[in-house]
């Protein structure tokens, strides 16, 4: 269904002005390329009782890029990330920045969820 801006703008004049407001915008930028691994983590949270937090997790608890830089060489060192990984997540920290990977997680995060998850 096709409408013009002009005849919507009439019928609907505050959400027009809510659409096109700066103040309303949520930018969804987190990025996880892997598949199965996205499924595997969103099953996984429905019970937190087995969970095993990736790197992804760990760098949305960074407050800086600076802090996601030593996360990210940390994983790499220990072996938990391949090379070729580390350089995507360093590639997409610089021209994204930390936020790219997801919203922070705040302290008390897991138990947030776990206490939510059983209502």
């Amino acid at each position: 269904m096709e409408i013009s801006k002009d005849r919507f703008k009439k019928m609907f004049p505050n959400l027009t002005e809510e659409m096109n407001s700066e103040k309303q915008k949520v930018n969804i930028n987190s990025v996880r390329s892997n598949r199965k691994a996205i499924e595997k983590k969103t099953e996984t949270r429905k019970n937190l009782s087995n969970y095993d937090p990736d790197i992804i997790d760990f760098l949305r608890r960074c407050d800086t890029n600076q802090q996601a830089v030593e996360i990210i060489a940390y994983m790499e060192n220990r072996g938990e990330i391949t090379h070729n990984y580390a350089q995507k997540l360093r590639q997409q920290l610089k021209k994204k920045g930390v936020r790219s990977f997801g919203s922070k997680k705040e302290e008390g995060y897991y138990f947030t969820q776990t206490v939510l998850s059983k209502r």
